[in-house]
């Protein structure tokens, strides 16, 4: 238990440690995004929409470089999930004890008026449930000493680009350059430097969370069986979500008994779906004041 405990808090300590650094890897010195589009062979920029899936797929294949790099300075190996929906995003592997796996999900929200926008935590469903078993996921999900979040926070450039817009480069400049002046039915700008073209997102914000400590007790997505994180930012932020005073273990009996459970509530039998009813369930009223609000 003493190895095990070691082994996370020496890994907590450097991937919040790494977390802290990449806010400048990733921003210019006004804070916005330094990936600024897509550029062709001819020299164009496309400015990339504002859409989340398209900006979060971006921000972790901009981030992957120092991963590796972070991996490597601190002797762990990096496996990829084998496929698309298979959980964890990334699993660390220490080179010289391949029994010590950490599982690390990359997470990408933005800021909204009264807190986030939601990301899932993950499923909890087959692989979380029977833990010895390869059912989508990397490795079983027993073999990880922990399960962790690097969390993205950024903020939406109040911008209308309903379309994409071209820039033409031209300070990458070539022997043999033939400006473009259109592209298809696109006008094409010249830009002489780069930082001039508006960021979609500024504003980062990358943390490292225990998985358990920053989940809700809410599901995170309609009817998909994935598990909701708090979406107080101060919270998230501080692993401060409704399971942190309470315990993983909580965290754990919660989520396999998610919708199965089943209670008597004002004479009618109804599933369990929050945590102040599944503590009533166990008979564990004593614990109540542990659950952790969010304002």
């Amino acid at each position: 238990m003493y190895i095990k405990a070691h082994y996370k808090t020496e890994f907590k300590k450097a991937l919040d440690a790494f977390a802290e650094k990449l806010c400048s890897y990733v921003s210019t010195e006004t804070g916005e995004w330094s990936v600024k589009g897509f550029i062709d062979v001819y020299k164009n920029i496309y400015t990339i929409s504002s859409d989340t899936k398209i900006v979060s797929k971006i921000l972790e294949i901009h981030i992957f470089p120092q991963l590796i790099e972070f991996a490597e300075q601190i002797g762990y190996n990096i496996i990829l999930a084998e496929q698309q929906n298979y959980y964890p995003d990334l699993t660390f592997v220490d080179k010289k004890n391949e029994t010590v796996k950490f599982a690390v999900d990359l997470k990408t929200t933005y800021r909204k008026k009264n807190g986030i926008a939601s990301f899932t935590l993950g499923s909890h469903g087959a692989y979380f449930k029977e833990r010895d078993k390869q059912k989508n996921i990397q490795f079983p999900y027993n073999q990880y000493l922990g399960h962790y979040c690097l969390g993205i926070i950024y903020t939406r450039t109040d911008l209308d680009i309903s379309e994409t817009e071209i820039y033409s480069v031209q300070e990458l400049k070539e022997e043999y350059e033939t400006p473009i002046k259109k592209v298809g039915e696109r006008e094409v700008t010249t830009v002489k430097h780069l930082k001039s073209i508006t960021s979609v997102i500024k504003d980062f914000d990358f943390f490292a969370a225990e998985k358990w400590k920053i989940a809700s007790d809410k599901q995170g997505s309609g009817n998909t069986a994935n598990i909701g994180c708090t979406l107080n930012l101060r919270n998230l932020k501080a692993e401060n979500g409704i399971f942190s005073q309470l315990g993983e273990n909580w965290f754990d009996e919660y989520w396999i008994n998610f919708g199965s459970a089943t209670m008597i509530k004002d004479g009618k039998t109804v599933k369990i779906t929050n945590l102040k009813d599944f503590l009533i369930f166990k008979g564990r009223t004593d614990l109540l004041n542990k659950i952790v609000k969010e304002y």
